[in-house]
């Protein structure tokens, strides 16, 4: 049950997330009305904090709690949100924006629709807004200001234009530049870890017979089953196909048994420290350039998310700059 607003934050959440053997319900009160910052005046709480916190970790809710390495992250994190949030939205109301009463109907509405019986639906109101559907409806309004704020603010700033992608592509030729390339899939043989020289005896043993039953596959596909069947690295999953691989990435041993190689065509044994590879050659692809039709979509993307990452930056450093904010 939950109403985000267009940055992402929860606005509106069940706060009884904690394992119940750890607290009670009127411990549950009492710390989530704790403040932890004031916005100009008005008052953040504990509750407001954890609801963030559970948004961008929500496998907390399924883990007992967060990562102890990551909580303080996550925990700063979300204070930094839910202080922009109340900026944003003060702003909005300096700014006199309304919502208009169809639509914030529509959106309580829909709201309610998430709960799976009247029960819980009033079980929620009276845990998290004192049981008025006035207090629900404010909380509503106030999530509709803010999406409606930064929509205006951030999001239809931040579109990008094919015409700037292309002037984008066009002025860094470097970003779309193909190295030399093989595509190759790979049967790897591994040693355990500190392997004793039986076990040592062993890898070699097994990469000798993998060997043997790699000459007798004709095509990409018996060799990938036989990979899935036989090796030791992850690419087993993918019948042993590491797709478009840069030369330059390859270890030496690998590069000089390719380089005897045409499509098609398989190594023996590739000794590589205490390990074995042998490696199928799919393809030689040469140095060039991918084309703008090749990648208009995924630059367009990546483009607009730093320019909606640099808006809300600038915007958050705008109402920051005139506000007053105290974390407690």
């Amino acid at each position: 049950m939950k109403i985000f607003s267009w940055a992402g934050a929860l606005i509106l959440a069940p706060l009884a997330v904690m394992p119940a053997q750890d607290i009670n319900t009127q411990l549950v009160q009492r710390l989530k009305n704790q403040p932890v910052a004031r916005v100009n005046g008005t008052m953040l709480t504990q509750g407001d904090l954890l609801r963030e916190m559970y948004t961008i970790f929500p496998y907390a809710r399924t883990h007992n709690g967060f990562p102890k390495a990551m909580e303080s992250d996550i925990r700063a994190g979300a204070l930094k949100m839910i202080e922009f949030e109340e900026l944003v939205y003060q702003d909005a109301r300096r700014r006199g924006l309304t919502i208009a009463p169809a639509k914030l109907d529509t959106a309580v509405a829909d709201f309610r629709k998430e709960f799976s019986s009247d029960q819980e639906y009033k079980d929620y109101l009276a845990s998290e807004m004192a049981g008025s559907q006035d207090k629900l409806r404010a909380a509503v309004r106030r999530s509709l200001l803010i999406e409606q704020m930064l929509r205006a603010e951030v999001a239809d700033r931040g579109t990008v234009t094919l015409a700037e992608a292309k002037a984008y592509y066009d002025k860094n030729p470097d970003q779309f530049r193909i190295p030399e390339s093989v595509a190759v899939q790979t049967i790897s043989i591994f040693p355990p870890d500190k392997a004793t020289q039986k076990q040592l005896s062993d890898t070699a043993n097994r990469a000798a017979n993998a060997l043997r039953q790699a000459r007798n596959t004709r095509n990409y596909a018996d060799f990938g089953l036989l990979a899935e069947k036989l090796s030791d690295d992850d690419y087993r999953v993918n019948m042993g196909d590491h797709k478009a691989v840069d030369r330059a990435k390859l270890p030496p041993q690998l590069i000089q048994a390719i380089n005897t190689l045409q499509p098609g065509q398989m190594s023996g044994l590739v000794p590589i420290d205490q390990a074995y590879c042998i490696v199928r050659l799919n393809s030689r692809i040469p140095a060039g350039m991918k084309t703008f039709a090749e990648v208009k979509d995924a630059l367009r993307q990546q483009l607009e998310k730093k320019k909606t990452e640099q808006l809300r930056s600038t915007l958050n450093k705008r109402l920051r700059a005139g506000a007053k904010v105290e974390e407690l």
